[in-house]
């Protein structure tokens, strides 16, 4: 099997990549800079992209693959940025359009939990999508023209709405990252949230492996949560990541406010994900 990968060289894109390749796939990687995946030269295929400028001999070079695993979206973590439904929303469709039209069978495009906005407790996919910020509102369009897309240019979607995730080599800006800087530093307090919020986190090396499994399926799964399906607190994440760094760091609750564009409490709900997974 031949699989292409968009965002290759970010931090998912990472472990997918690895995945892939731990489950002896051919792989095309997309990335716009090429030497940000040197160290994969001898085992990939790497084709160097701006996905707002693609020649139509890199479309049939990705349209002749098995499935596309499409993770590419600039823009982050500015959620509320117009960016994502003025610029990255047209660029993005137009990118994947021409990928279908050019023969492309297969794709699994990644989501967000943002897409359900402001809803509380366990969500599943037949909740509606009521997305609170410019983010969720871009990815949940993307979803709809896709859907639209496929009723003149049959092809096979997931959309893999993904929740949390967290692991090495997060952007320096995510909690996980943060805190093992303040270990290695030494510091005495970790700055944090009150960590009542309720979320769902899976570690990224499972994240990645979810996600081929469901793109090697190559069907028309639409959407599915990928996620790990229980609720867990912030605090008691931190607190079980500062026990596995044997560090005796301290958590400084309170100091920074709740994010206003999350509800306090939510989770994925994954009876459809185990379904898939139990096909196979």
């Amino acid at each position: 099997m031949k699989i292409a990968v968009t965002g290759a060289s970010g931090f998912i894109g990472r472990y997918v990549l690895a995945e892939l390749l731990n489950r002896r796939v051919e792989v095309v990687a997309v990335t716009r800079n090429a030497n940000n995946l040197d160290a994969w030269r001898d085992q990939i295929e790497i084709v160097e992209i701006d996905l707002a400028q693609v020649l139509p001999e890199q479309l049939d070079r990705l349209a002749n693959t098995d499935v596309l695993i499409h993770l590419a979206w600039d823009g982050l973590p500015n959620y509320r940025s117009r960016h994502h439904f003025e610029r990255e929303l047209p660029k993005q469709y137009t990118f994947l359009k021409r990928l279908v039209e050019h023969g492309l069978q297969a794709m699994l495009v990644a989501g967000t939990c943002a897409e359900y906005g402001m809803q509380s407790g366990a969500l599943s996919e037949d909740s509606s999508a009521l997305p609170s910020n410019a983010y969720g509102f871009a990815k949940d369009s993307l979803r709809r023209q896709l859907a639209f897309l496929g009723c003149d240019f049959p092809f096979a979607l997931t959309w893999a709405r993904l929740f949390y995730t967290y692991g090495d080599g997060q952007p320096a800006t995510s909690l996980y990252p943060q805190l093992s800087a303040a270990v290695s530093r030494g510091d005495k307090t970790f700055d944090m949230s009150g960590g009542e919020q309720l979320r769902d986190y899976l570690s990224v090396v499972e994240l990645a492996r979810l996600i081929v499994t469901l793109a090697m399926r190559r069907e028309n799964s639409g959407v599915v949560n990928v996620c790990a399906g229980q609720p867990v607190s912030v605090r008691r994440l931190v607190e079980g990541w500062v026990t596995d760094s044997a560090s005796d760091i301290q958590l400084n609750l309170g100091k920074y406010p709740y994010p206003e564009y999350e509800p306090l409490a939510f989770w994925g709900e994954r009876s459809k994900l185990d379904s898939l997974l139990n096909q196979l």
